[in-house]
């Protein structure tokens, strides 16, 4: 089975909220996103709602058929309180400091071991799936089967920066760090800066890839493709 795709609709909600009002009205664009044929729909909701806003995360919840994905930081209480209010089929928790532009680091699952295990228990006690953002180091990885998570998702954005130059010594850490996972009976997730050029190396290479998240570099090719052909676009790179 070919890894599922979750969007990330993040953009569309940075799009209306530079203008105010509803649009483009982010809960028809999660609609629209599973009726053109997503696996899934990611929200990364920040303290400052600077985009996706707790109020849509709600909302959204309300109307979706597929996959719901929320991620964010932890040590927040009110994205804790969010999370198990909306209760998701997924939570992907990700160490973002406070007014963090775009996420660009894993968790040390080997010193904050202790934090991660008391707080995925909480999510995994409302019975939801709990993933964690982790480096592409298997060191790591390992480390993170002792927290009680049931997935790692893998933080992309070596492979994507380095992919044009030397795609093969790009992947190379991924490839180690997905076996790692698999040792230790992990899911697999992926995501930051996959794109159409690079996802489909990523995709066939990585074993065990469960779910790859993407959402600024989709919701821009979809300005020049149109938000279904996009994702169908990005469905077939996916495939082997």
């Amino acid at each position: 089975m070919p890894a599922k795709l979750s969007v990330n609709i993040n953009k569309i909600a940075t799009l209306r909220n530079s203008r105010g009002g509803n649009n483009p009205d982010v809960v028809k664009a999660a609609i629209d996103c599973q009726l053109f044929g997503a696996d899934g729909i990611t929200v990364h909701p920040r303290p400052d709602e600077r985009h996706i806003r707790y109020a849509d995360v709600r909302d959204i919840k309300s109307i979706i058929t597929t996959e719901f994905n929320i991620e964010g930081n932890p040590t927040e209480d009110k994205f804790v309180q969010l999370v198990l209010d909306v209760n998701p089929e997924q939570v992907t928790l990700v160490p973002d400091a406070l007014g963090q532009l775009t996420s660009d680091h894993g968790w040390d699952t080997v010193k904050q071991q202790k934090y991660l295990r008391e707080i995925i228990a909480v999510f995994k006690q409302a019975g939801i799936r709990v993933s964690i953002f982790t480096d592409p180091v298997a060191d790591m990885v390992a480390a993170a089967a002792q927290t009680g998570t049931d997935r790692v998702e893998l933080y992309t954005e070596a492979y994507a920066k380095n992919y044009k130059a030397a795609k093969a010594k790009a992947i190379a850490d991924y490839i180690t760090a997905a076996k790692a996972a698999a040792d230790n009976n992990l899911g697999l997730n992926a995501g930051h800066d996959l794109d159409m050029q690079n996802l489909k190396y990523f995709a066939t290479s990585i074993p065990h890839l469960a779910e790859v998240s993407i959402g600024h570099a989709l919701i821009s090719d979809a300005i020049y493709y149109g938000l279904e052909n996009t994702i169908q676009l990005y469905k077939r790179q996916l495939v082997g």
